[in-house]
């Protein structure tokens, strides 16, 4: 049986009809490395019923955050997402993933690719002080449905920039570029899936890059099965090598969420 802890739930907030947060206390020997998932959930009729969920907050944080959408006929979210501050979760007690940076060879731009929740494990990795050192810049795309799905939007526009440690690298080097597929929004390329902007060279262009290529430029990709699928065949063919548990690459991804 898997080794669980429980902690409680300090924070809940809900983003949209579908998406919500919440946060829980954390164990001060509870580590893991930023873009980690640990597996998470409550006891049903007297049994643990856990679902794999990635860490949104930093490594240095006193709680944990999550991210989640909420499916209502889900065994596990149909019930988390009417979570109480006060409520008790239970949580593995060794976090996993292959979603961390360790895991990529050195480059100058590292693109974080993100749909819907799948922004979770690159909150945690924004928040990183020491990812602004090893890259000249951090782009994090986030695609959503609707406008009032952007999640974190005060967080990676106002608190960060303006963090007391590493603000200033915030400023310099993060771009965050967010997509709306189904309403106006900003700009034409604004509303266009990851792919198209990643099959077209637009990305790039849109952020005033040079045009990707794998002698300079990293990946990371966390989102829907066919958003990742189909990236990983545009990144093939643009010559980008995936990365794996043996020998580091030019993207990365988190095998576990993976359908076999």
């Amino acid at each position: 049986m898997r080794a669980t802890i429980e902690e409680q739930v300090t924070y809940v907030r809900h983003w949209s009809e579908s998406l919500f947060s919440f946060r829980t206390t954390r164990k001060p020997s509870f580590t893991f490395e930023n873009g980690q998932f640990v597996m998470l959930g409550i006891e049903v009729d007297n049994k643990p019923l856990l679902r794999a969920y990635s860490i949104a907050s930093a490594n240095y944080e006193d709680e944990l955050e999550f991210f989640s959408i909420k499916v209502p006929n889900g065994a596990l979210t149909s019930r988390l997402q009417h979570l109480q501050v006060g409520d008790t979760l239970s949580l593995s007690t060794r976090p996993a993933g292959t979603l961390v940076a360790g895991y990529l060879k050195p480059g100058k731009h590292l693109y974080l690719l993100a749909t819907g929740t799948g922004l979770a494990p690159f909150m945690s990795i924004i928040k990183d002080p020491s990812i602004y050192e090893h890259y000249e810049k951090i782009i994090l795309v986030h695609s959503v449905r609707h406008i009032a799905d952007l999640a974190y939007q005060q967080t990676i526009y106002d608190e960060l920039p303006n963090n007391e440690y590493f603000g200033e690298h915030i400023r310099e080097k993060l771009i965050y570029y967010p997509i709306v597929t189904r309403e106006a929004f900003l700009t034409e390329a604004h509303q266009q899936r990851i792919t198209h902007l990643l099959e077209h060279e637009l990305l790039a262009r849109e952020v005033n890059l040079l045009p990707i290529c794998p002698t300079r430029d990293r990946f990371m990709l966390c989102g829907n099965q066919a958003m990742l699928a189909d990236c990983m065949a545009i990144l093939y063919r643009k010559g980008f090598v995936k990365a794996t548990s043996r020998q580091q690459g030019d993207y990365v991804i988190e095998q576990a969420f993976m359908e076999k």
